[in-house]
C-alpha cells in the first residue's frame, strides 16, 4: 500500500490510506496522523473501496473515474476585525476529487469551489463530479461559518475568507498530481454562485496564483446590494454604490433573511466551533450592527458601510487581473444585473480579460429554463454549461477553444423547443452595452410621449400616506413561500401614493436589454437635512401594461432612491432588464412612495413631481433591434 502523502500531499509526513470511488461515496471519517510542512493541518475521510475485478454481471468492472476524499483543514486568519491584531485558527471541511488520469507524470489543473450563503460543500458535489470526470482536480469546501467549517461569517471579506481560500490554494500547490506554473503555484480556477461567487474576488485580491474565475449571481458592492440608492450623477452608468455617504433604502426582506440564516447556521453548527456563538452569533462583530442599525434607523452608519465595502470587489477591483466570466441573473432582486454590469465595466476599463452572460435565473427565480444550466451530468448539454467548460478548457488546460461571445443575454420572449443547449433564446454581442437609448417624456394627463416638443407641462402630488406601512407591492423574494402576498400576487400601487405616466399603445414590439435611466424633478415640504432617516425616499419602476390593464413589473424590480437635495434634478439608474414590450401594450413609468420589500420612511413625506419642456421628466430605455 502506498502512502497517502505520495498520492496527495507531496512533502507532507502523513500516514493512512484513501480509496477509489466512482460516485458519491459514503464511509466512516478516519483521523490521520499529520505533521504539516506547509500552512495547513488536515485529516481525511476514507471512502469505501470501489469494486474491482468482475462485476455482478460477469463483465470487468469499469475503472473509477475519480477518487473523493474528505479533508479537514486548519487555516489561519486574523482575529475578529479585518486586519485585526493577532490570529485565530479555523477548521475548514472539504472534499478533494482526484481524476483517475491524474498522476505526477500526468498532472491536471485544479478547480476550487465553495457554497452559497447558508450552504455547504455538498451543494457543489454534482459540479465537482462533472469537472473531475473531465480531468480537473477539484477541492470543494464549506466556507467559514457554514457546513461544518469553523469560525464566523465574514461576508467573504478578503482578510478572512480570502486568506482562507489562499491557504487552500497552497494545499493544492503541494499535491504532486496538480499541474504547476511554478513551485507551490498550481494551475487553478474558481467557480461558484452568490456567496460562492463573492469569495472568488476575495481570493483573487490576496493571491496572485489564482488563474481564472467564474463568479455567478454575486455582488459588486454590498452597500448597494443591501441598502441600494439608485441616485446617480448625470451621465453615470456604472458605479452601483453611487455616493455611499447617501445610503438608500434597506432591502428589508432580503437583509433579514440573510441575517437570520446566518444565526441559524451558527446555532446548528456550534459543534464545529463553539466560539462561533460568542458575542455576535456566527458573524464577525462588525456585521451585527448591519441588522440592528437598519431596523432602528433605516440607514447604515459609517462602520457598517466600511465593513460592507471592505468585502466588496468594487473597492478592490484593481487587484482583479485574471480572466473573469461573469454570469448574472435577470430574475434577481438581491444582486441585480447592475452589479455584474459594473464589475464588467471596471474590469474591462483596466484591461482585465472579461466576458458576461445575463441568464434567466437568479435569487428571485432560482430554476434555470430548459437548456440553460445544470451543474450535474447534463451540464455539457446546456448553453451556460458549455460556456463554463470552454472557459476552463481554455484558461486552465490551455486548449485552443473559443470562450464564446463578449456578451450574451437571455430573452424570455423568444420561443425555444426545450431540447439541447439554449442558444436560440440567447442574443449575443461583441460588446456591452447593447442597443440605443430611446427617451420618453412625461406630459400632462399621465402621458409618456416620444418627443420633447409634445410635452405639456404639469405636476402631480403623492405621499406615503401610512408612513412606513408599504402601500405598493412589488415582491417578497427573500420570504417567498413563507409570507403573503407571494409571487402569484400581481404588483400594485395604492392611489395617492404614486404618480405615473404611460405611452399610447405601442405600434410595434419594443425590445429592451440593458440598464434604464430616469430623470425626475421632485420637491417636498419635509426637511431633508436633519438626519439621513428623514431624507425623501421614492421607488422608481417600469411597468408593461397589457391591453386588459394587467400590470407586469419586469422581473419584479424597483429602484429605491433616497434624496438629500430636492433643489436638483434626481437622476436614477434602474436595475437592468431584458424585456419585450409587445405591440399593443403600454410602457409606464411610476414613482411610488413605498415598497413592500424595503424599509420605508417613518415620517409621512408629501412630494410634488413637476415637468416641463425645459425641465422634463424622462425615461430612457436601451432598445435593441427586433
Amino acid at each position: 500500500m502506498h502512502s497517502f502523502a505520495a498520492d496527495y500531499v507531496s512533502g507532507w509526513n502523513v500516514t493512512g490510506r484513501t480509496s477509489a470511488a466512482c460516485g458519491e461515496p459514503t464511509g466512516m471519517r478516519r483521523k490521520l496522523v499529520v505533521v504539516p510542512s506547509a500552512l495547513l493541518a488536515l485529516s481525511a475521510a476514507v471512502a469505501p473501496a470501489a469494486a474491482s475485478g468482475a462485476s455482478h454481471t460477469g463483465h470487468p468492472a469499469r475503472p473509477p473515474a475519480y477518487t473523493k476524499t474528505t479533508l479537514d483543514f486548519h487555516v489561519t486568519v486574523p482575529n475578529e476585525t479585518p486586519d485585526g491584531i493577532g490570529t485565530q485558527t479555523c477548521l475548514i471541511v472539504g472534499d478533494l476529487y482526484k481524476p483517475a488520469s491524474a498522476s505526477p507524470a500526468h498532472p491536471v489543473p485544479a478547480v476550487l469551489t465553495t457554497n452559497g450563503f447558508g450552504g455547504s460543500k455538498n451543494d457543489q458535489t454534482s459540479l465537482a463530479i462533472v469537472l473531475a470526470k473531465r480531468g480537473y482536480g477539484v477541492l470543494s469546501y464549506s466556507g467559514l461559518g457554514f457546513g461544518g467549517s469553523g469560525c464566523k461569517i465574514s461576508l467573504d471579506d478578503p482578510s478572512y475568507d480570502g486568506k482562507a481560500g489562499s491557504q487552500l490554494i497552497s494545499f493544492l500547490g503541494n499535491l504532486g498530481w496538480i499541474k504547476k506554473d511554478g513551485p507551490d503555484d498550481p494551475r487553478v480556477g474558481m467557480i461558484g454562485g452568490s456567496y460562492g461567487g463573492g469569495i472568488q474576488f476575495a481570493v483573487a485580491k490576496v493571491d496572485p496564483r489564482l488563474d481564472t474565475i467564474i463568479p455567478i449571481i454575486t455582488w459588486n458592492d454590498l452597500r448597494y446590494s443591501l441598502m441600494p440608492n439608485n441616485l446617480t450623477e448625470p451621465g453615470q452608468v456604472s458605479d452601483v454604490a453611487g455616493d455611499t455617504d447617501v445610503v438608500g433604502a434597506q432591502k428589508l426582506e432580503w437583509d433579514l433573511l440573510l441575517f437570520a440564516d446566518g444565526l441559524v447556521d451558527g446555532l446548528t453548527g456550534v459543534r464545529a466551533d463553539i466560539t462561533r456563538d460568542d458575542g455576535c452569533v456566527d458573524y464577525l462583530i462588525d456585521v451585527c450592527p448591519f441588522a440592528a442599525e437598519g431596523l432602528a434607523n433605516a440607514v447604515f452608519t459609517g462602520g457598517v458601510l466600511r465593513f460592507l465595502g471592505h468585502a466588496s470587489v468594487g473597492t478592490f477591483v484593481n487587484h482583479i487581473r485574471i480572466p473573469t466570466l461573469l454570469m448574472q441573473g435577470e430574475a434577481d432582486s438581491l444582486f441585480n444585473l447592475r452589479e455584474a454590469a459594473t464589475t464588467y465595466r471596471e474590469l474591462k476599463a483596466q484591461g482585465t480579460p472579461v466576458k458576461m452572460i445575463w441568464q434567466s435565473w437568479g435569487h428571485s427565480v432560482a430554476t434555470p429554463q430548459p437548456g440553460e444550466w445544470t451543474q450535474g451530468p447534463g451540464m455539457a448539454g446546456t448553453y451556460e454549461g458549455q460556456r463554463v467548460l470552454a472557459w476552463f478548457a481554455h484558461y486552465l488546460k490551455g486548449e485552443d477553444v473559443s470562450t464564446g461571445p463578449q456578451f450574451a443575454y437571455y430573452r424570455d420572449y423568444v420561443p425555444f423547443h426545450g431540447k439541447g443547449p439554449d442558444t436560440v433564446q440567447y442574443a449575443t454581442s461583441s460588446h456591452f452595452p447593447v442597443g440605443t437609448m430611446q427617451t420618453f417624456y412625461a406630459s400632462a394627463g399621465g402621458a409618456l410621449v416620444t418627443k420633447r416638443s409634445k410635452v405639456t407641462g404639469g405636476s402631480a402630488e403623492y405621499a406615503n400616506l401610512a408612513g412606513p406601512t408599504p402601500l405598493s407591492y412589488s415582491e417578497v423574494s427573500g420570504l417567498q413561500g413563507t409570507a403573503l402576498p407571494d409571487a402569484s400576487t400581481p404588483p400594485s400601487d395604492t392611489p395617492g401614493t404614486f404618480v405615473g405616466w404611460s405611452t399610447a399603445p405601442l405600434s410595434h414590439d419594443v425590445d429592451v436589454a440593458g440598464i434604464p435611466a430616469a430623470t425626475l424633478h421632485v420637491q417636498t415640504p419635509v426637511s431633508l437635512d436633519a438626519t439621513a432617516a428623514t431624507e425623501l425616499q421614492m421607488f422608481v419602476k417600469v411597468y408593461d401594461v397589457a391591453p386588459s390593464g394587467a400590470l407586469t413589473l419586469v422581473r419584479r424590480l424597483v429602484a429605491p432612491v433616497r434624496v438629500a437635495d430636492d433643489d436638483a434634478p434626481v437622476h436614477v439608474l434602474l436595475p437592468g432588464i431584458v424585456h419585450r414590450f409587445a405591440k399593443g401594450d403600454r410602457i409606464e413609468l411610476v414613482v411610488a412612495a413605498t415598497d413592500t420589500a424595503y424599509r420605508n420612511a417613518d415620517l409621512v413625506q408629501p412630494a410634488l413631481v413637476s415637468w416641463s419642456k425645459p425641465a422634463p421628466v424622462t425615461l430612457r430605455l436601451p432598445v435593441v433591434a427586433n
